[in-house]
C-alpha cells in the first residue's frame, strides 16, 4: 500500500472520531472540521515516521494542540461560520439521529462551554476518548494532579448545570 493510500484509509476510518472530539473540545462544529484539517495536515507531513507508532494517538494530539492554540488567539483572527446541519448532513447523520438527541446535545454543549478550557479538555479526553489521568496529562502537558482537580472541578460544574438536570454526569459520553 502506498504512502497516499494508507494515509487516505487512515482519514476514512477515524476522520469522524477525530471530528466528534474536535467538536466535543470547541464546540463548533465548523471549527472542529477546521483544527482536524489542519491536524491532519500536518500528520499527512511526516506519515512515514507516526504510521509506524500510534498514528491516531498522533493527531489526537494535534487535534487538542491546535485547538489550545486556537483559544489563545485573539477574536479578530479568522472564524468560521456556517451551519450546523450542514456538518451533520456531511457525516451522514439521519435526521432522526439529529433530532432524537438534539436537546441532550444542545444541554451538554452548553454546560461544556461554560467550563474553562482545560477542563473542557481534560473531560473530554477523560470521558469522550476514555484516556486515563496519565494519559491526559501527557496529552495535555500537565500533571496528573492538575488533570485531578480540572476533571473534580468541572464535574461539580456539570453536576450544578441546570441544562443537565436529570442525566448522569460522569458517564462516558
Amino acid at each position: 500500500m502506498s504512502r497516499d493510500e494508507d494515509f487516505t484509509a487512515f482519514v476514512l476510518a477515524r476522520s469522524a472520531r477525530l471530528v466528534h472530539i474536535a467538536r466535543m473540545l470547541c464546540g463548533d462544529p465548523l471549527l472542529a472540521e477546521d483544527l482536524v484539517q489542519t491536524a491532519l495536515e500536518k500528520a499527512y507531513l511526516r506519515w512515514e515516521r507516526i504510521e509506524l507508532g500510534d498514528p491516531f494517538g498522533y493527531v489526537r494530539q494535534a487535534v487538542v494542540n491546535q485547538h489550545l492554540s486556537w483559544v489563545r488567539r485573539r477574536p479578530w483572527r479568522e472564524r468560521p461560520s456556517g451551519d450546523a446541519a450542514e456538518v451533520d448532513q456531511r457525516f451522514g447523520l439521519s435526521v432522526a439521529d439529529a433530532s432524537g438527541g438534539v436537546d441532550r446535545r444542545l444541554a451538554l454543549g452548553a454546560a461544556l462551554a461554560a467550563l474553562t478550557r482545560r477542563e473542557r479538555a481534560v473531560v473530554v479526553l477523560r470521558y469522550v476518548e476514555d484516556l486515563t489521568e496519565a494519559q491526559t496529562a501527557a496529552i495535555l502537558g500537565v500533571a496528573v494532579g492538575t488533570v485531578k482537580s480540572a476533571n473534580s472541578r468541572a464535574l461539580q460544574k456539570l453536576r450544578a448545570a441546570p441544562e443537565l438536570s436529570g442525566s448522569h454526569v460522569g458517564e462516558r459520553i
